[in-house]
């Protein structure tokens, strides 16, 4: 499935129904690639296991919008658990995985911008201004 059939055309019968999982899975990878933003292991060979990752946690007003995932292998997503998307980076890179830093600076910023366009998550606002500070700090 394309990143378009997914995301930009509405059904036959009327609006565009809301992605299941699998789907936003498949426009996460084609918009981020298919690297594991924690540790850098590739999400292709079948061998890692996929998932999606809000960077904002839904328990702290994260909204459920693609701009708020990234790919992240099943262990990453599981051993965050409620660290910040910067604490758990610098634990990332303290193991000696390859995060990627600038695709997390790169959603929270697509994700900033689609708060102020859409409005509303007044929880999450802090939250991703927080983050971006402190990780354009690092």
């Amino acid at each position: 499935m394309a990143h378009a059939m997914l995301v930009g055309m509405a059904s036959p019968t009327g609006p565009r129904r809301p992605l299941n999982r699998r789907e936003r899975l498949v426009v996460i990878l084609d918009r981020d690639g298919s690297r594991c933003v924690w540790c850098g292991r590739s999400l292709e060979s079948g061998l890692v296991h996929a998932t999606t990752e809000h960077l904002v946690p839904r328990v702290k007003g994260g909204p459920s919008w693609l701009e708020n995932e990234v790919a992240a292998c099943r262990r990453c997503n599981g051993e965050r658990g409620h660290r910040t998307p910067a604490e758990w980076l610098q634990e990332c890179a303290a193991r000696g995985w390859q995060p990627d830093r600038a695709a997390v600076v790169r959603a929270l910023e697509a994700l900033q911008a689609a708060i102020a366009a859409k409005g509303g998550q007044r929880r999450a606002r802090p939250y991703v201004v927080s983050q971006l500070r402190r990780l354009r700090r690092l």
